[in-house]
């Protein structure tokens, strides 16, 4: 029977059908024998690896399963990667992690714990220690003298935050505002401000702390002049289409690292170079508050966007409104 079905379809046919039955999860019937974990780019590869591998040793160990580090040189890279299932697991910001849930098939399963137990960070706009500006509305008014550094364009701390608390609201363009506009991950930005490459520039508060272990000659050099209201802690995310049995071993393996047995001691130590102290677990509603700043940075631009007409932009601001009802419901 089942013969005679499959000589009726076209191969496009049995493509989609293929297509489909991955899409719903391939890994039922097969044994997973390496997982990639995806790594934002919030500084130096060389950085991160060495940071990072350590605890990913651990996890293959801990899970009976190979698992490799991903690294791009934006977070996109890492956003496609999982959406073409060449990665399964990684460690996002809040927005990366929207659109990776959004495109890429994966969900929420923890987020990380800082040094301090605190559960979340910030994002930063420093100057040099030497420049004359001296706060956010300093910087503002003179922006046509200023070289800007900004983040990854999915990037919280980088990019959306920024994005809406420091220009939305204050109807500033920043592609036009500023001399020039650059993007790099935080430590770039905090090393461009030191050397004073870019008058200013926005990081996270969590980069800065790193960079101020290992470089403290560079972060003395730079001063605050903005900091932002707190930020959820970065998740860690995996595929949905992973298999129940797996997703718990590596849930369990983040929610319990550096929390108990013989080895805490030497976890804690793994985890304090991350400038953390654990994992909790957690889930997709952790990106509402994200979302909400999205939809609400999406209603400052229309609101402000003189180029559409009265009906257009009654049109655009409802469907926002609808938009931010629904977040709110979910």
């Amino acid at each position: 029977m089942f013969k005679q079905l499959f000589s009726k379809l076209s191969l496009g046919s049995i493509a989609f059908i293929a297509s489909a039955a991955f899409a719903s999860g391939t890994y039922a019937d097969e044994a997973i024998t390496t997982i990639n974990f995806g790594i934002i780019s919030t500084e130096s590869s060389q950085n991160l690896r060495q940071d990072w591998q350590p605890i990913i040793d651990d996890m293959s160990k801990k899970i009976g399963i190979k698992v490799t580090p991903f690294f791009a040189p934006d977070y996109a890279g890492v956003i496609e990667g999982m959406r073409f299932n060449k990665v399964q697991v990684a460690w996002l910001g809040n927005k990366a992690a929207m659109e990776a849930v959004d495109r890429s098939s994966a969900e929420v399963f923890a987020h990380v714990v800082n040094a301090d137990g605190s559960a979340g960070y910030h994002s930063m706009i420093s100057v040099h220690k030497d420049s004359p500006y001296q706060t956010l509305d300093d910087l503002l008014k003179n922006a046509k003298n200023v070289n800007f550094g900004i983040g990854d364009p999915n990037s919280t701390s980088g990019f959306l935050v920024p994005s809406y608390y420091v220009f939305a609201q204050n109807n500033v363009n920043p592609k036009t505002a500023f001399k020039t506009i650059r993007g790099a991950n935080h430590e770039t930005n905090i090393l461009a401000v030191a050397n004073k490459q870019v008058d200013a520039a926005v990081h996270a508060s969590d980069t800065l702390v790193r960079v101020t272990a290992r470089q403290p000659e560079i972060a003395s050099q730079l001063r605050q002049i903005w900091k932002s209201p707190l930020i959820a802690a970065d998740p860690l995310v995996f595929r949905k289409d992973l298999p129940n049995d797996v997703k718990k071993k590596i849930k369990d393996f983040f929610t319990s690292y550096g929390q108990s047995g013989s080895d805490a001691a030497r976890e804690k130590g793994l985890l304090a170079k991350l400038t953390l102290s654990g994992f909790n677990e957690s889930s997709n509603a952790q990106l509402k508050p994200i979302r909400q700043l999205e939809l609400f940075k999406e209603k400052v631009k229309i609101e402000n966007d003189e180029k559409l007409s009265a009906d257009e932009k009654k049109s655009k601001l409802d469907d926002i409104s609808r938009k931010l009802s629904d977040v709110a419901k979910s």
